[in-house]
């Protein structure tokens, strides 16, 4: 293990809005400490409320899991614009391309989610999407409205209207 894996920390607060990777949005309630194994760990409590889940995050270990700060508004608003672009979907068999989606989603990067939905967002004059499909870009969708509610201090339906506005613009293009 590198010496600057377990030393890098990052400093979040109780209180404080974070992104795990795998879960999307959440808030740290707690910094505690606990005991594992004859070892003291400082550990986030991380709690998801949408998905009534708590998360015991070492502090040590929170770089190398990927949480992070919420994103940006500079960052955010690159997301929305990667929204209006063109769908860039590649000739691969579907559950190869499943894969990968799955891998943008979960990696808890803004732009690779915001690439998910643009690429999977279908037309009212575009042929249905699959079950699969579906279920991949709604949850890309509300990974993404999530993390803008929390930024704007807004509520998802708020946040889904705004994507929603943010897709409706590719139809104009």
């Amino acid at each position: 293990m590198a010496k600057s894996e377990t030393t890098t920390k990052l400093d979040f607060k109780a209180d404080q809005k974070v992104v795990y990777p795998a879960h999307g949005v959440g808030t740290v309630t707690s910094v505690d400490e606990q005991h594992v194994a004859g070892m003291t760990l400082e550990v986030y409590v991380v709690s998801f409320d949408q998905d009534k889940m708590i998360l015991r995050v070492p502090t040590n270990r929170a770089v190398a899991s990927g949480m992070r700060a919420l994103a940006d508004t500079p960052l955010v608003d690159d997301a929305l614009r990667t929204l209006g672009g063109k769908a860039r979907i590649k000739r691969t068999m579907w559950s190869r391309r499943a894969q990968e989606y799955e891998a943008k989603i979960n990696s808890g990067d803004l732009i690779s989610i915001a690439e998910v939905v643009r690429d999977l967002h279908r037309l009212e004059d575009q042929p249905e999407q699959s079950y699969s499909e579906r279920q991949l870009y709604e949850n890309a969708l509300d990974r993404m409205a999530r993390e803008l509610a929390a930024v704007e201090s807004i509520d998802h339906d708020a946040a889904m209207d705004r994507l929603a506005r943010s897709l409706a613009k590719k139809k104009a293009a």
